[in-house]
């Protein structure tokens, strides 16, 4: 009992000093970005993402580093993790967007049925820990009405509980299916971007497969499965193949 206070009362002490050597290195890359020096300031960016571990605000900023600094696949690859964490941000899929143009490959999206497509809207409406906050406030507040429904005496109250309840178990209902897709597009990453200049898409995994078609350096692919440094993917018009797993870096 002792050792873990002793370990506790450490962490408490050294959680400041992390902090700010944090606050420290993003001023540190600001400035370099700020000054035009933006693979410096990319570098920089990333330093804080192996010490300190993901977050929204460095993947948005590691990808202005490096578009700015000409990489355009490190680019969409951060824009791409950052929009997991906050899909939310209107300003990152404008970035991402403008991207996306300087790549080689203009693949169109294979159509989605219009009741999908709008409810991946809805999802990306606010991020996953918002969801999560609007569940559990609207689960306090279902309990609310329930209260009211079972003791209240007055009819009128026990109508409005009745109704008002149910609004809220839909919102709540919504809220953890919304949050629970986000969560798990964010543990359960299939997607990658690509990250040579040029690569041939076989129709098996191995080099004496068919060439099926040519992809380039910054496009999205989904992977589907693997056999040792093979990947299996898919593009988002549908067609399939195989790569190499070092041509792709996962998001």
């Amino acid at each position: 009992m002792n050792r873990l206070k002793h370990l506790i009362i450490i962490f408490l002490l050294l959680l400041p000093l992390r902090m700010f050597g944090q606050d420290s290195e993003l001023k540190e890359a600001e400035t370099a970005y700020t000054a035009g020096n933006f693979e410096q300031a990319a570098q920089l960016y990333e330093n804080v993402l192996k010490l300190h571990g993901d977050s929204y605000t460095v993947f948005y900023n590691l990808g202005n580093a490096y578009y700015k600094a000409g990489k355009i696949a490190p680019a969409i690859l951060n824009y791409e993790r950052a929009l997991l964490i906050n899909p939310a941000d209107k300003d990152l899929s404008h970035n991402l967007a403008v991207a996306r143009l300087r790549i080689t490959d203009k693949i169109v999206p294979v159509g989605e049925f219009f009741l999908v497509k709008w409810f991946r809207s809805l999802q990306n409406i606010f991020s996953v820990d918002t969801w999560a906050m609007i569940g559990f406030i609207g689960f306090v507040l279902f309990i609310g009405c329930l209260a009211l429904y079972f003791f209240s005496k007055r009819m009128v109250l026990k109508k409005s509980g009745f109704y008002l309840g149910i609004v809220l178990l839909v919102i709540v209902i919504l809220a953890n299916v919304c949050g629970a897709n986000q969560k798990d597009a964010l543990l359960n990453r299939n997607a990658a971007i690509v990250f040579s200049p040029t690569v041939t898409v076989k129709s098996s995994p191995d080099n004496s497969g068919t060439d099926l078609f040519v992809i380039h350096e910054g496009t999205k692919v989904f992977i589907k499965s693997a056999i040792g440094e093979w990947n299996e993917i898919e593009l988002e018009d549908g067609n399939v193949g195989w790569i190499r797993q070092k041509d792709i870096e996962k998001i």
